[in-house]
């Protein structure tokens, strides 16, 4: 029995040193081999001091941010939701429907600082133009995922676009400065950026849609904006 104990002991070191080895990066290979070796030497004590760190990749995201901390802006109007006057997050409400895109809201200490819009993906501008329910707003032509779709990106002030219609933006160019709120640059709504994709190659700019079938012609950009697996 003393002669069996120590061995026993041993077993019992290695399989604990083992298995903390393994359950702290299962992805190392070589780690088994080297831990198999220095058993074999009987270097017990070096084979459970064995440590792995597995860095950790940085984030990607699909697309580039519209706009800087983007996902912490959204707390008003995400994709899909339907308002109307009396009944939406937004008082007062002038529109009704379906929204079709993410809306990105600015803090009360932004209002008088140029706020930067940028391309979400790289392609050619087809609007640039004031619109009813945007006033300056731009369509940009893109490919997501293999699918051609446009990109509306509202409520911008129209001096601040430097590129014109048929030249290119590049993914992460800036496009422009949000418009003063409440003033014919946002056609007199909040300062905010709204931001449609919608399918196709057609430029198409509605903010709002009729019903449930319209809206599935339109992409939530916040299926883009996280990291990429």
């Amino acid at each position: 029995m003393k002669k069996i104990l120590p061995i026993l002991i041993a077993l019992v070191v290695a399989l604990a040193a083992a298995t903390d080895i393994f359950l702290y990066d299962l992805n190392n290979k070589n780690l088994g081999k080297i831990f198999a070796q220095q058993v074999a030497n009987n270097n017990i004590a070096a084979a459970s001091s064995i440590k792995t760190i597995t860095p950790v990749p940085p984030v990607a995201l699909a697309i580039a941010e519209p706009i800087a901390n983007a996902l912490s802006r959204v707390t008003k109007k995400p994709f899909g939701i339907y308002v109307m006057p009396g009944f939406s997050p937004v008082n007062p409400e002038r529109f009704t429907g379906y929204h079709t895109g993410v809306d990105f809201e600015t803090t009360p200490t932004e209002q008088k600082a140029d706020i930067p819009v940028y391309a979400i993906c790289p392609g050619k501008i087809l609007i640039k133009e004031w619109a009813s329910g945007y006033g300056g707003v731009v369509n940009v032509s893109c490919t997501l995922s293999g699918q051609a779709v446009t990109v509306t990106y509202g409520h911008l002030r129209l001096a601040s676009i430097l590129k014109k219609v048929g030249e290119t933006l590049a993914q992460g160019e800036e496009i422009g400065v949000l418009g003063t709120g409440f003033s014919k640059e946002t056609d007199g709504e909040r300062r905010h950026l709204h931001l449609g994709i919608h399918k196709g190659k057609n430029a198409v700019i509605n903010g709002y849609v009729a019903t449930e079938v319209q809206l599935a012609q339109w992409i939530n950009v916040l299926d883009y904006l996280k990291p990429v697996k």
